[in-house]
């Protein structure tokens, strides 16, 4: 199979000028109490802030406003098990398409419900039973709609590496970044915008444990598919890296660590109690992988990207009550 072209340093900042008063350009934070407890300054990008509370809004939007005017008439169709739903219904009604998205029956209620409050049509199938890659392709297919994936898309991938960009434009070069990690997008993302802004930062990618197809990719050199894994980081629930992300990250990723649940809860209450943040779990892996991922970070400067805050109050009492 041909290699796909990988986006560049040059497609983020083009997407970062398309987003521009679309996207929130969201604050950098910073917190005494952990800076004293890792010896090490942090710096907290809070993408739960972000338009539709998560990152995702930027490489939604960078992607279908480039749509050609055929294309917008169609409309767009996508499957995600929430933030991607939430991005794409929110940036199709903002460019006045239609659109359809392919969500797990399981996703977080308000995830479904704010989906269909940006006005897109939701089609809902079983995570543990259904392919959501197949189902998405034959309603496109039947209906003309353009297709476009969670995380494996140039666009979106361009769009994604605006928040680090804006990172390092506003806090400087840093040592290490740690970015949450699904498919890959906002890594990858992530990486062209070190690479470019910051080039001796160490980028580590952080997954659940239960899922840590990424950590296997890169020890195998090739990308590894595995069962969808059982973790509450509903957003990084998925199965493989993708055709574009893979290579990016092998290319300018340091490595990727894994972080439990239960660090995930630790990172949610600490949010919660010393920063007055709502970050949902799979927002918490950056943070957790800094903490647990083994890495000697004492006296550098620290990114970590907060992926999104989007979980139901309900389940988020509980997690922080467990």
């Amino acid at each position: 199979m041909a290699e796909l072209p990988l986006p560049s340093f040059d497609d983020v900042a083009a997407a970062a000028d398309r987003i521009q008063g679309q996207a929130h350009a969201t604050p950098v934070l910073r917190s005494r109490t952990i800076d004293a407890q890792l010896g090490a300054q942090l710096f907290f990008k809070a993408e739960n802030f972000q338009r539709m509370g998560a990152f995702k809004f930027r490489g939604g939007f960078n992607a279908l406003s480039r749509f050609t005017p055929e294309q917008k008439k169609r409309g767009v169709l996508a499957f995600s098990s929430g933030n991607h739903a939430q991005a794409i219904a929110l940036s199709a009604q903002l460019l006045g398409m239609p659109a359809t998205i392919v969500m797990p029956q399981d996703a977080p209620a308000a995830k479904l419900a704010a989906t269909r409050g940006y006005g897109a049509e939701v089609v809902t199938y079983d995570r543990f039973s259904q392919d959501r890659e197949a189902i998405s392709q034959q309603i496109a297919q039947e209906r003309g709609m353009t297709l476009i994936p969670p995380y494996d898309h140039a666009d979106v991938i361009a769009g994604q590496g605006t928040a680090a960009k804006e990172l390092f434009e506003e806090v400087g070069e840093l040592d290490y970044l740690f970015v949450c990690l699904g498919g890959g997008g906002l890594l990858s993302g992530s990486a062209l915008s070190a690479r470019a802004l910051s080039p001796q930062c160490r980028i580590y990618g952080v997954e659940p444990e239960a899922g840590n197809d990424g950590q296997q990719s890169l020890a195998q050199g090739r990308i590894v598919h595995i069962d969808t894994p059982r973790t509450i980081a509903d957003g990084a629930q998925t199965q493989h890296l993708g055709q574009l992300t893979f290579p990016i990250i092998r290319r300018d990723v340091a490595g990727i660590v894994t972080a439990s649940d239960a660090q995930l809860v630790q990172a949610m209450r600490f949010y919660a109690e010393r920063m007055k943040m709502v970050v949902e779990p799979t927002g918490c892996l950056s943070l957790a992988g800094a903490e647990h991922g083994g890495m000697d970070i004492r006296g550098a400067r620290v990114g970590i990207l907060v992926s999104g805050g989007n979980v139901d109050m309900a389940r988020f009492a509980e997690l922080l009550g467990s």
